[in-house]
C-alpha cells in the first residue's frame, strides 16, 4: 500500500504502534483541518484491521483485504450525509448502533467510520453517545472531524483524539511542486491554511490565475476604476465563498503588515494595501467580509455578485470623506 501523505506520517507510525500491540482505542475521533487527507489515515487503519494475516499495514491478499479493496467488506461501514451539506440522522446512527451489537460477519472486528462527525444533528449525536460509553467487543469506531467545536463534548471525552495539525510549509511546498510539476509560489498554500490537497487543485484547475487577476481588479477597484470593481465582484461571484475566503487572507495578511510583522508567503499585494488603507478601514471590511461570507453560505438564491460590489464599494468611501 501506498505510504501516507509527508505531513501524516508522524501521526500514523503512532496508530500503527498501537496497532502493532492491538491497543488501540474503541473509538478515535481524528481532528484534522480540511484538505490534509486524513481520509488517507482511516483508509490504512481500515485495511490494516481488516487484514487477516497481519496487525499494522495490510498484505492486499488475504479475503478481508480484497473485500476492503473491492469495498464488499460485510463488517465495514461508513456513515455520511445522505446528500452534500446535510446532516447525518438519527436513523442513521441508529442503524449502526445495531450493526455495532451485532457479530461480526468474518470472525474479526466490526469498523463504522463516521464523516464528518459534526454533520450528526443533535439527536444523532446523542444516540450514538450511549454506544461510546458501552462499547461493543470487538468493534471500533472512527470519527473524523474538521470543526471539533461542534462535537457534543461528552463524545469528544469518549473517543481517542488523534490531532492533526495545519501542516507546515516545509513538508507542504516540495510535495506540491512535485505533484504539480512546477514552481509553486508560497502563498498559493497560505491561501488555503496549508492544506496540501485544496492547494493542488487550486493549481491543477487553474485557479491561481484566477486568484492574481481578482488581485489585480481588487487594487485597480480600489484605485477608483469603477470598471475593475465591477468585474471583480463579477469574477468572485462566479466562485463566491472560495474567492472571498481568498480576499479574507489578503486583508488580514495587509493587517499583519501594517503592524510590522511581514512573512514572505503573505499574498503579493498585501503590503500595497497596508499602505493604501488605513488599519481601522481594512478591520471593519474583513469584519464585514466574515459577516458576508456567513450571509451567503446561509441563504441560497442571495445575488452574490451585487453584495460583493456593495461590499468593495465601501473601500473608497474613505478616501470621499
Amino acid at each position: 500500500m501506498n505510504a501516507v501523505y509527508p505531513w501524516l506520517s508522524e501521526a500514523w507510525e503512532r496508530w500503527k504502534q498501537q496497532l502493532e500491540h492491538q491497543r488501540f482505542a474503541s473509538a478515535t475521533l481524528i481532528n484534522a483541518p480540511h484538505g490534509v487527507g486524513a481520509e488517507q489515515l482511516i483508509e490504512k487503519f481500515s485495511q490494516a484491521l481488516m487484514c487477516t494475516t497481519q496487525r499494522s499495514e495490510p498484505c492486499g491478499f488475504c479475503h478481508g483485504c480484497e473485500l476492503m479493496l473491492s469495498a464488499t467488506h460485510p463488517d465495514y461501514h461508513l456513515v455520511r450525509p445522505e446528500k452534500e451539506g446535510k446532516s447525518i440522522t438519527v436513523e442513521q446512527i441508529r442503524i449502526a448502533n445495531r450493526l455495532a451489537q451485532e457479530s461480526s460477519q468474518l470472525s474479526g472486528f466490526r469498523l463504522i467510520v463516521i464523516e464528518p462527525a459534526e454533520a450528526m444533528n443533535e439527536s444523532a449525536a446523542n444516540a450514538l453517545l450511549k454506544t461510546l460509553e458501552e462499547p461493543a467487543e470487538k468493534c471500533v469506531f472512527i470519527l473524523l472531524t474538521h470543526q471539533v467545536s461542534r462535537l457534543l463534548a461528552t463524545i469528544v471525552s469518549r473517543c481517542q483524539q488523534i490531532i492533526i495539525p495545519e501542516p507546515k510549509p516545509q513538508a507542504v511546498m516540495p510535495w506540491l511542486t512535485e505533484q504539480c510539476q512546477q514552481s509553486i509560489p508560497a502563498f498559493a498554500a497560505h491561501l488555503h491554511g496549508n492544506a496540501p490537497l485544496l492547494t493542488r487543485a487550486f493549481i491543477l484547475q487553474g485557479e491561481l490565475q484566477n486568484y492574481l487577476a481578482i488581485e489585480q481588479q481588487f487594487v485597480q477597484a480600489l484605485q477608483g476604476d469603477i470598471s475593475a470593481l465591477l468585474n471583480c465582484a463579477k469574477t468572485i461571484s462566479g466562485q463566491p465563498l472560495s474567492r472571498l475566503r481568498w480576499l479574507w487572507y489578503l486583508l488580514t495578511d495587509a493587517q499583519k503588515t501594517a503592524f510590522g510583522v511581514w512573512q514572505p508567503y503573505f499574498t503579493p499585494q498585501s503590503q500595497w494595501l497596508a499602505q493604501a488603507r488605513s488599519l481601522s478601514l481594512l478591520q471593519q471590511q474583513t469584519d464585514s467580509l466574515a459577516q458576508l461570507i456567513n450571509q451567503l453560505q446561509g441563504f441560497s438564491g442571495l445575488n452574490s455578485e451585487l453584495l460583493i460590489a456593495d461590499w468593495l464599494f465601501k473601500f473608497n468611501e474613505e478616501t470621499c470623506l
